[in-house]
């Protein structure tokens, strides 16, 4: 029972931290910092099998040219088992793959993670007949989110 609860509250928890903006962002709000969420993500993300091609760190390069930027990363990954379906439905998707990750802080200090979403995707590249393949992706996107950004 105990167990039950916990899960419940989770779910709750990351389902009251959600956000799709217009622009076809999924925002989620961390529990952590930058750097953590970020290196959480990558974690769960290598452990689920994907390749983490890079990972970007645009604070950093800012500093680098005198100029300051709140923290913000980028991770870069992906797994041609995720990425060919959804090519093969709409090759054009090629252009935004593989898929990214943005952890950034806000003006407020609040920590974000934030990626596109699988269905504007598949609307700004028409794609069409291919649910099973966007609900697969949409699903392991939310868990690798929930791993990086939860207590």
């Amino acid at each position: 029972m105990r167990k039950s609860l916990g899960i419940i509250l989770s779910v709750l928890l990351f389902f009251t931290s959600v956000a799709i903006a217009g622009d076809g962002l999924v925002n989620i709000k961390s529990q952590h910092d930058v750097k953590t969420t970020a290196d959480r993500l990558e974690n769960a993300l290598k452990t689920k099998g994907m390749t983490v091609f890079t990972r970007i760190n645009h604070a950093e390069a800012a500093r680098k040219i005198g100029k300051a930027l709140r923290p913000t990363e980028l991770v870069i990954f992906g797994n041609p088992k995720v990425g060919t379906p959804l090519m093969q439905c709409g090759q054009s998707v090629a252009i935004d793959l593989p898929q990214k990750a943005l952890i950034w802080e806000d003006e407020a200090g609040q920590v974000w993670l934030s990626y596109n979403d699988p269905k504007y995707l598949a609307g700004r590249h028409q794609i069409d007949g291919c649910g099973e393949v966007l609900t697969k992706i949409e699903n392991a996107l939310a868990n690798f989110a929930n791993a990086a950004t939860m207590p």
